[in-house]
């Protein structure tokens, strides 16, 4: 009896779990490039009562067997592209494919976003091109990206990132310089670290340059990468967790009224 008790225990567990990761959900609906995350459950350990086997024409063809409850197991990244929100900011990129954008986040560690709501950071060098935090955009060399003594009107970023602007006489001139854009083998092996940022990981394999793989992302200026968060799925989601819940915990009140009537027995 007692058993029952510990493995609705464990299903009450894994829906709170569940309800948090639901709630960061609908919580960064309106965060740019924000990729929502899925609850994964496993089941724990069978207890083997007796086990199948076949002896000749007899033997038992069934295990008899009893779980121990579930836990959750990970929680998965939904890359799918949000949708694009046009602006009149040139310094506002979305990337329509599998790419990130290449940082130097906290601490001087390379990190990866999908956030392209870039901004203009004035420093001793010059005007270099950073996150909303004020994190410096990387290009594929891994340099950080300046735009001195240039009109940002003019600013143009190409579909592959290639940077340049138009003079006075309408000429295109590039700064000679390209956005960071990388993939990844496992891009769920990818570790959020906070402010719309991942590091990689060992299961996320190093960065790969986008233009060495053979589908390219393609850039997009004067756009946002919007949530991919579906507020109705995330609350029919909300639903059935809290039905879990509540079912699992049924199960606590029916096992421990089965042991209160087994405490009461008399002769």
């Amino acid at each position: 009896m007692m058993r029952a008790l510990w493995t609705a225990g464990s299903g009450m567990i894994a829906q709170q779990h569940n309800v948090d990761v639901i709630s960061n959900n609908l919580a960064n609906v309106n965060t740019t490039g924000y990729k929502k995350d899925r609850t994964e459950f496993k089941d724990m350990l069978y207890e083997t009562i007796e086990r199948a086997y076949t002896a000749g024409n007899e033997g038992r063809p069934a295990n008899f067997q009893v779980g121990h409850g579930t836990r959750v197991f990970a929680t998965v990244k939904d890359f799918s592209t949000g949708s694009f929100e046009t602006s009149d900011n040139p310094l506002d990129l979305a990337i329509d494919g599998d790419g990130f954008f290449t940082v130097l986040g906290p601490n001087g560690e390379v990190a990866f976003t999908r956030d392209g709501s870039f901004k203009l950071s004035v420093t001793e060098e010059g005007n270099m091109l950073t996150t909303s935090d004020g994190y410096p955009v990387l290009d594929d060399a891994g340099s950080q990206i300046y735009l001195n003594d240039i009109d940002i009107s003019s600013l143009k970023i190409s579909s592959f990132g290639e940077i340049s602007y138009e003079d006075e006489t309408g000429t295109n001139v590039p700064l000679g310089q390209t956005l960071g854009i990388v993939k990844f083998a496992n891009r769920n092996g990818l570790e959020s670290i906070g402010s719309n940022m991942y590091r990689y990981t060992s299961a996320s394999g190093y960065p790969i340059a986008d233009y060495e793989t053979g589908e390219r992302s393609i850039i997009k200026q004067y756009s946002i990468e919007r949530s991919n968060v579906q507020v109705v799925e995330e609350m029919v989601n909300l639903i059935v967790a809290q039905r879990a819940y509540e079912i699992n915990s049924k199960a606590i009140q029916t096992a421990d009224d089965m042991l209160s009537l087994a405490n009461n027995l008399k002769r």
